[in-house]
């Protein structure tokens, strides 16, 4: 149904439904109503407002009212006939119990929120494991070698496992907390050295002021952590992410960015020049490797501005990816940011940067012994 938070508390008698809903402008994020009727079938027996980021593949629950079982089941059912894989579901007003009980997991809360997003203190995900597994040609090659049977669905699970989030806690520090919360995720940084210290520490070391050029970043994680196998991808010789700077400022940070390709050389970090085709993402996945993945946030949020993502999982039909950042303007919190599934094709087209067409990464691999 249309996104009308007064028909949901005329309907059900909620009076508060309206304000709350209204909190924010979701206009953004396509917001919608999923109504169960009633026995009349002119009145409803419950209802949620779900929200989604544009180019993504899952639904998020802002709130459910009435029958909250029901409503929970209509969206499931609305979800899979759009072919999404996600459900979340963000804890305002939602129970544990109520949440279990319809198959959701609750996420572990966040370390940090990003600058000025304020979301739940909860939020609980699930994947739609049952009908994705319905359509076996759709299914990814990281998955393909898995037994079935439960053994299949712990082993899809585990190609999901979530990293801690962690919101940067400036509007130009992405690629240092995604970095960092790769770290995390594989084992070799503990949970309680992300904090605001270690990401403007690496910050400092790669930024190419103000943004992360993939060259630098990739030289600042090596020289933060030696024994890390970084590689770095990038398909043009010409300088990026520069051109919203007048040509005298675009002159010395050019000349920075050719510092960071001779440290790279001096360091021994490869420095791919071949386009990364999302299959190689996939790939690199599927061996526990961990993607800096630069793209822009046109798509997503509505400005074309360069912004470093994680890639961490993948499951059929989509890649996911850890957002440091939420746009609290929105209604995005970090319920959106975090395991958030992105179909293959939407990401290949975010991460096409211009000018050029170029893309940039840091492939992560498991350090040496």
């Amino acid at each position: 149904m249309p996104y009308e938070p007064e028909e949901v508390s005329a309907r059900l008698g909620h009076p508060g439904v309206a304000e709350r809903w209204r909190s924010v402008d979701r206009s953004a994020h396509a917001p919608h109503v999923v109504a169960v009727a009633g026995e009349r079938g002119d009145d409803w027996t419950a209802a949620a407002l779900v929200t989604a980021r544009p180019g993504t593949a899952y639904l998020k629950i802002v709130d459910a009212v009435g029958d909250v079982p029901a409503a929970l089941a209509a969206v499931t059912a609305h979800a899979v006939r759009r072919g999404l894989v996600q459900l979340k579901w963000e804890g305002w007003t939602a129970t544990p119990e109520e949440a279990a009980a319809a198959g959701f997991t609750a996420l572990d809360p966040p370390v940090a929120q990003a600058q000025g997003a304020a979301g739940p203190e909860t939020g609980y995900v699930r994947w739609l494991y049952e009908e994705l597994v319905a359509a076996p040609a759709e299914e990814d090659a990281a998955m393909a070698s898995v037994p079935e049977g439960r053994a299949r669905e712990h082993a899809y699970a585990d190609m999901v496992a979530p990293p801690p989030y962690y919101g940067q806690s400036t509007h130009f520090t992405c690629g240092a907390v995604t970095a960092l919360v790769a770290q995390a995720h594989a084992g070799v940084l503990p949970r309680e050295a992300l904090d605001r210290r270690a990401e403007l520490t690496l910050w400092r070391d790669a930024n190419n002021v103000m943004a992360c050029e993939p060259v630098g970043l990739g030289v600042a994680l090596r020289r933060a952590r030696p024994s890390s196998r970084v590689t770095v991808h990038l398909d043009t010789d010409r300088p990026v992410l520069l051109d919203h700077l007048a040509p005298d400022d675009q002159e010395w940070r050019a000349l920075l960015q050719e510092v960071s390709r001779a440290e790279a050389e001096r360091l021994g970090v490869p420095v791919d020049p071949h386009h990364l085709p999302l299959s190689a993402v996939r790939e690199a996945i599927g061996r526990r490797d961990h993607v800096l993945l630069l793209l822009s946030l046109a798509a997503m949020q509505g400005f074309d501005v360069p912004h470093w993502v994680l890639c961490h999982g993948a499951v059929p039909g989509a890649l996911v990816i850890e957002d440091p950042w939420a746009n609290a303007a929105t209604g995005d919190t970090w319920v959106d940011a975090h395991l958030l599934p992105v179909p293959d094709a939407s990401l290949d087209t975010m991460s096409t940067m211009a000018p050029g067409g170029f893309r940039g990464a840091v492939t992560l691999g498991r350090p040496h012994r």
